[in-house]
């Protein structure tokens, strides 16, 4: 029993990690992160889009985001800054909400996201780590989720440059 246990923690606290080098300065990038207007142009899987975002930048300040499907099924997220070193690292806590920020009784689940920017010659290495996902069909939801919202990203960024 207690091998099924740890394994089962284990799988939950496998942590989704990704990085990924931007074309731009970390100022910029840092900016994409942490200011609503800039953050609801990128946010969410290809194809979603994010009507509402606020942003509360400072420790203990909250977020709330809501990612609009295609089909127009919206999934709202908040969420409570634990640390923010500008230009350098975000960490904060992630939940399932709804439009008022109350996290979801049916998915009481808090994980926590961290975001580190580093400088690379005039462009931004980003490491985001989303830790406390259960494995299976969420987690590689949230993983493909991520990905593809930092595609559009790099789409905005370069914009941005070209602006």
């Amino acid at each position: 029993m207690t091998a099924n246990r740890d394994r089962t923690t284990a799988q939950v606290q496998q942590a989704i990690v990704i990085t990924r080098v931007f074309d731009a300065p970390r100022e910029l990038v840092w900016k994409a992160w942490t200011e609503p207007e800039h953050f609801a142009r990128w946010y969410g899987p290809k194809g979603f889009t994010t009507p509402v975002c606020r942003i509360d930048l400072r420790v203990g300040g909250k977020y709330l985001n809501c990612m609009r499907s295609p089909q127009g099924q919206d999934f709202w997220s908040t969420g409570v800054f634990r640390e923010v070193v500008a230009p350098e690292r975000l960490v904060m806590t992630g939940s399932r909400a709804d439009k008022d920020g109350n996290v979801d009784a049916d998915w009481p689940m808090e994980t926590q996201i961290s975001v580190a920017f580093e400088e690379d010659d005039g462009r931004t290495k980003v490491t985001l780590k989303h830790v406390g996902m259960p494995a299976g069909k969420g987690r590689e939801m949230a993983e493909a989720g991520w990905n593809e919202s930092l595609d559009k990203l790099a789409d905005v960024l370069a914009e941005s440059r070209r602006a």
